[in-house]
């Protein structure tokens, strides 16, 4: 297993594991930066006493109680639906990719893509608030057009990787992807 560092498109740094299982089959997993706990006690110590003055300007003890509940309501929520720690990505030739996130709550959502569907794994690019981003994506051909494309899948969308770390996942998908059209391709014929 191979490891490097890179950076987000926030600045943040994030890891970026490799692992090859076999010549036809990578995992490539980014790993976003964990939840910290200063900024976690900043934001709930905030919140509550932003209820705690509310409590001495009202003088009612159900501020105090709707503060504690909304922000453990809310943290729960944010770490079982928002906050990811891993997403990952894994590749095999004869099969297809899965694309899986872990959040922070250690619940994972994966889905699996048939390797029939799809056309090509590319780096497209976007504008974002005055910055060019760019992001890796996976093209679904289209059943009825076989040149055509029925859907953009995009791929590492929380931890959203900077243009280096990308390329280093495209050339990888890209490897897997070309022995699987190279491969010689079985007629029925005996």
């Amino acid at each position: 297993m191979e490891e490097w560092w890179y950076r987000s498109a926030s600045g943040a740094r994030i890891a970026l594991r490799r692992r090859q299982h076999s010549a036809s089959c990578r995992e490539l997993a980014v790993r976003c930066p964990r939840l910290r706990l200063r900024s976690l006690s900043a934001t709930t110590s905030a919140a509550w006493l932003a209820a705690y003055g509310l409590f001495v300007l009202t003088e009612n003890s159900m501020v105090l109680s709707a503060a504690i509940i909304i922000t453990l309501v809310g943290l729960i929520i944010y770490l079982h639906f928002v906050k990811i720690d891993q997403e990952s990505l894994l590749v095999i030739g004869s099969l297809g990719i899965q694309v899986t996130s872990s959040y922070a709550s250690g619940k994972e959502s994966t889905t699996f893509i048939e390797m029939s569907q799809v056309k090509d794994v590319v780096i497209n690019e976007a504008i974002h608030m005055q910055k060019v981003i760019y992001y890796l994506c996976i093209l679904l051909q289209d059943p009825g057009d076989p040149q055509g494309v029925s859907e953009v899948v995009p791929l590492f969308q929380s931890s959203k990787p900077r243009l280096d770390c990308l390329i280093e996942v495209y050339k990888s998908c890209q490897e897997i992807l070309e022995q699987r059209k190279t491969a010689p391709q079985s007629s029925g014929i005996k």
